[in-house]
């Protein structure tokens, strides 16, 4: 896999800069979170881009503990509603694990105390993901400032779901 070096400000990453490596194996330089990209990669196939960041809207709702429900049409993009691994030490195989099963069936998840990270089928589309979720959990947090946010009731949810089936999102 290509993986980012670790301790980089995302500004500064260059082509150069990143790291080739196996999946089984640390890299020197690779991220400290490079077993949680690989978890991913092993385990769904589907996934060719993975991206993790501590992006402050994801990470503030992480800290909570807490995924993010199904309040907006968008969070279904996930695959349901976000959830949020639990915390355990981050570099560590356990995060990795952890996150792959917060994971299941779905291309996001928290980090409880840490961040966030968006899988999905290119790097464009993942890094579009990312972007996405952390304004969905920014409007969440706002809507959650202001009273009890409304969410979607299961048949509201599939009506979107069938929505998205025809929808064509602008690239």
């Amino acid at each position: 896999m290509l993986i980012s070096p670790t301790g980089t400000d995302p500004d500064r990453i260059t082509a150069e800069s990143v790291v080739a490596m196996a999946l089984d194996r640390p890299a020197s330089g690779a991220s400290s979170e490079w077993a949680l990209h690989a978890a991913l990669y092993r385990g769904r196939p589907e996934f060719a881009a993975v991206v993790h960041t501590h992006a402050d809207a994801c990470t503030a709702l992480a800290c909570l503990g807490e995924g993010l429900p199904l309040f907006h049409y968008g969070v279904l993009a996930f695959g349901g509603d976000v959830r949020c691994a639990p915390y355990v030490t981050f570099g560590t195989p356990q995060l990795a694990q952890l996150t792959a099963e917060a994971m299941a069936g779905r291309s996001a998840c928290l980090l409880a105390n840490h961040g966030m990270i968006v899988a999905d089928r290119t790097l464009r589309a993942a890094v579009r993901g990312a972007r996405d979720l952390e304004r969905l959990a920014r409007q969440y947090l706002l809507a959650r400032a202001a009273g009890v946010p409304r969410l979607l009731t299961e048949d509201e949810a599939e009506a979107a779901i069938a929505r998205f089936a025809t929808y064509q999102r602008g690239a």
